[in-house]
This record gives C-alpha cells, sequence and structure tokens, in this order.
C-alpha cells in the first residue's frame, strides 16, 4: 500500500508539471504514460543530424486499436522538453584519477540498403508475405510510432575507469565478445530499447523490453545480409516487437524471430549477456568501456518511468493473452532454454539456494546468485531500486575437469575440486585456475508471464 502510495504521489506531481489534470492509478497506467512518455524525447541539438531516423507509417488497424487509444486517452503521458539526466548522490565507483570523459571510437557495421519488399509496418497480410508465425492480429499498439522509442544506431562509448555517473549497485548490461567487455546501462536503455552496435566484424543488436523485463542480444546478421533494428511501437505479449529496417519485418525481440513480413521464419542468432551492477562490470573489465548518456537525444537517464511495475501482485501491460496461473504473473524468474527443454528457475528459491546444479537440455549447468543489483522497475530512481542481484549460469567445467561451486561468504565462488575463486562473471581470480573463463549459457531474466506465453512448456525449479 505504502508503495502504491509513492506512486500515485509522484505520478500526480509528473501530471501536475506537465499540465494535464489526470493522473494513472496504477503501475499499469504508469507503463502505459511511460511508454508513451518515452516517445516524447527532444532531440539534442549537439546531436549529428542522423540520430533520429524518420518514422515510418504505422499499420492503420493497429492504430486504430481501440484499446490502446482508450488508455492514452485516459492517461495522457508527460512531454519531456527539459529532460534532465539524473546525478549519482550515492557511492559510485571507479579506478581512475581522471575522471573526464574518455571517448572511445568504435568502428561500426551498417545495415544493407532498405530493398524493395513490403512493409510489415504499413500492413500485416500482404499477398507475398510467407505465413505468418503468429496471429498477426495479436500484434497490437503500444502507443508510439515506429522508432517513437528512438534506437541508438551510433553508440558512443567511453572508458570504464572515466565513468563519474553510475552508482555501484546500479544494473548495467555486460556484454564481453572475444575479450571485448561493452556496459550498455539499464538507466539508457530503459529509453531507448534497443542499440545497434559492432564488435569488431560482428554486428549485434542489444535489446531491453522494460515491460517483460528481459534483456536480450542477438548478432544482426542473416545470412549474407546485415540488418540494423528499430522499434516498431508495437507489443506481442507485452513484449517488445522490433522490426529490421531492410524488409520492415516485424521480430520478437523476446525470441529473435521475424514473426510477419518478408523475413518471417528468419532467427537471429542469441548471444549470452548478464545483467549485473556496474560495481561488478567495473571490478570485472576495468579496462571495459561503456556506453555513454550521449546519445542524441536528452532524456532524464537515470529515472525510471516505470516506477512500481515489477510488483508481484499486479498484471502486465497490455497482455491479451491468457495467463499461466503456475506462479505469479511477475514472479521473477530465471528462464534457461536448451533445445526443447525450458526450465524456470524462481529468483527467490536461487536467492536462497545461491548456487543450483540444474540439467537443461541434457546440459550440466551451474546457476549463481549474488547479491548488489538494483532493480530497474522498483523506484522512480533506478539506482535507488531494491536489491535483486545477479545471476549467472555456466558449463562448470574448467581445466579439463568437472567442477562444484559454492559461494563465499565475500561473494565470491569456490570450486570443491580445485579451490580456485571465481568472480560471478565466471572468471578464475585466484588458484589453480586463475585467468580461467567458464563458458556463459545464455539466461533471460525475466517476468513468469513472458517466457510462460512464449514457452508454455517451461517447467519450473522452486
Amino acid at each position: 500500500m505504502r508503495r502504491l502510495l509513492l506512486l500515485l504521489t509522484a505520478l500526480a506531481l509528473i501530471a501536475t508539471a506537465c499540465g494535464s489534470d489526470e493522473s494513472p492509478s496504477t503501475p499499469q497506467d504508469a507503463a502505459a504514460q511511460a511508454t508513451e512518455a518515452a516517445a516524447n524525447i527532444t532531440e539534442d541539438p549537439s546531436a549529428d543530424d542522423d540520430a533520429m531516423e524518420d518514422d515510418p507509417v504505422q499499420d492503420d488497424a493497429v492504430q486504430d486499436d481501440a484499446d490502446t487509444d482508450a488508455m492514452a486517452d485516459e492517461n495522457p503521458a508527460p512531454d519531456t522538453p527539459d529532460a534532465e539526466t539524473v546525478a549519482a548522490d550515492g557511492p559510485t565507483c571507479g579506478f581512475g584519477d581522471d575522471l573526464s570523459a574518455e571517448s572511445v571510437e568504435i568502428a561500426q557495421i551498417d545495415g544493407d540498403e532498405r530493398d524493395t519488399t513490403p512493409s510489415a509496418l504499413v500492413g500485416s497480410f500482404h499477398p507475398d508475405f510467407p505465413e505468418p508465425l503468429i496471429d498477426p492480429d495479436a500484434i497490437i499498439s503500444g502507443g508510439p510510432p515506429p522508432d517513437g522509442i528512438p534506437p541508438i544506431d551510433s553508440p558512443r562509448f567511453q572508458t570504464a575507469a572515466s565513468v563519474d555517473w553510475l552508482q555501484c549497485s546500479e544494473p548495467v548490461l555486460s556484454l564481453v565478445i572475444d575479450g571485448d567487455a561493452r556496459a550498455y546501462p539499464i538507466q539508457i536503455m530503459t529509453w531507448h530499447e534497443i542499440v545497434n552496435d559492432t564488435f569488431t566484424d560482428v554486428p549485434v543488436t542489444i535489446s531491453f523490453c522494460p515491460l517483460c523485463n528481459s534483456a536480450l542480444v542477438y548478432r544482426r546478421d542473416v545470412g549474407d545480409r546485415i540488418l540494423d533494428f528499430g522499434t516498431s511501437g508495437r507489443l506481442f505479449n507485452s513484449s517488445l516487437v522490433m522490426y529490421d529496417r531492410q524488409t520492415e519485418s516485424l521480430w520478437t525481440h523476446f525470441n529473435g524471430k521475424a514473426v510477419v513480413g518478408s523475413l518471417a521464419g528468419a532467427e537471429l542468432e542469441l548471444l549470452a549477456v548478464q545483467t549485473t551492477s556496474w560495481e561488478n562490470f567495473l571490478r570485472q573489465n576495468p579496462d571495459g568501456i561503456v556506453l555513454t548518456r550521449d546519445t542524441g537525444f536528452q532524456r532524464s537517464y537515470g529515472r525510471n518511468p516505470y516506477e512500481g511495475y515489477d510488483n508481484t501482485n499486479d498484471n502486465p501491460f497490455l497482455f491479451r493473452g491468457e495467463l499461466d496461473e503456475r506462479l505469479a504473473a511477475k514472479e521473477r524468474v530465471v528462464s534457461i532454454g536448451i533445445g526443447d527443454d525450458t526450465a524456470a528457475i524462481v529468483l527467490d528459491h536461487l536467492i536462497e539456494q545461491q548456487v543450483l546444479t540444474l540439467e537443461v537440455g541434457g546440459k550440466n549447468l551451474s546457476v549463481w546468485h549474488l547479491p548488489g543489483t538494483n532493480s530497474a522497475l522498483d523506484s522512480s530512481i533506478i539506482a535507488d531500486g531494491r536489491d535483486i542481484g545477479t545471476v549467472g549460469v555456466y558449463v562448470p567445467e574448467a581445466g579439463g575437469q568437472a567442477l562444484t561451486f559454492v559461494r563465499n561468504e565475500d561473494g565470491t565462488f569456490v570450486d570443491t575440486e580445485t579451490a580456485t575463486t571465481w568472480d560471478i562473471g565466471g572468471v578464475a581470480t585466484d588458484g589453480a585456475l586463475a585467468g580461467s573463463r567458464l563458458e556463459a549459457v545464455e539466461h533471460l531474466d525475466t517476468f513468469w508471464f513472458a517466457i510462460a506465453a512464449f514457452e508454455p512448456d517451461t517447467r519450473i525449479v522452486q
């Protein structure tokens, strides 16, 4: 009740400041307002002219979705013409004396040119399209138009040691490819949802969906074609629907599949990413780089427009499927899928156990939890969110032998076979196997309703 009262008060203040005479009364209304607000982004006048893409045409059928229009009318979104970033007022973490933003230039692989195929953004039932993977009518408007929540197409980075604007426990997405470590702060991903990036010769798309609390990374090459992705402004099972700019086919963020359009049936290669604290990333990757707030857009980076959205007792925004009542819709779970086998570990159970041994798809796995990472959906300030910790999932093998792990009181992990010490990133920091790195297994920190909707045969571990 206290959280709800705080939510109502905060949203009433926002509505008053923006000239609105109505304020949302539930986290679902807050989600509607936040989704609309994300589209009302003021372009940074100092940014390059190409920082913003022209919006494609929306599907008239989706635009006219009665329920979404009604919700938008009842809960007008606050504009943010004077958006300000949130200065960290808690402990920040840094190793270097020089806290100036030392920029790092990254050569990007651009997507191919737009081809002549019909656009699924304009109409989902073109006769030239292959059979859709899902019912196109189940894809509904979330409020903003295509790229109304603008992806980051020209990401700018700075050295990790130069960052002075992230608090120690603040969540970031940690992505390591061939030793190249990059952090994508959730305070930025919340407002953009997609980053098109490149690791040397590997083009990738980093995606984050606040409504289903999920972060996934994909290679954005399909065959000999290089794609880049935007936000369609639409939802499927309350999950982000992406579109590629080369064919304007629609893709479900949750599993990286093209579901409607000329590429329907294509699937992106999934890469392992970890949601962890800024402190963990910096400790493990002092030479890493970080996506900066210099995005080309003005936004209140550091604020969470979905305050209270991860309340377990609430239902998801614009979810029209049948909820799987084996767990509460917004129960936090760790989903692991290998082959035809998908397991969902209830996060509270993992927190209690600290380390779990699990078999998924015939593969033995070790699943770890470490406290110290904030929820991005709890408080109005992301860095103030409650502690939900970091999860790591690994193949428990190194040095040619199988390993068994336990967590130490100091937050490190140790294998009982060699007494080597490991960090939550799966790297051996001390002992016989020092310098070794465990094979990371892609997992998904998400809400139960989302994994149950996309993988209804998911088994629960609790």
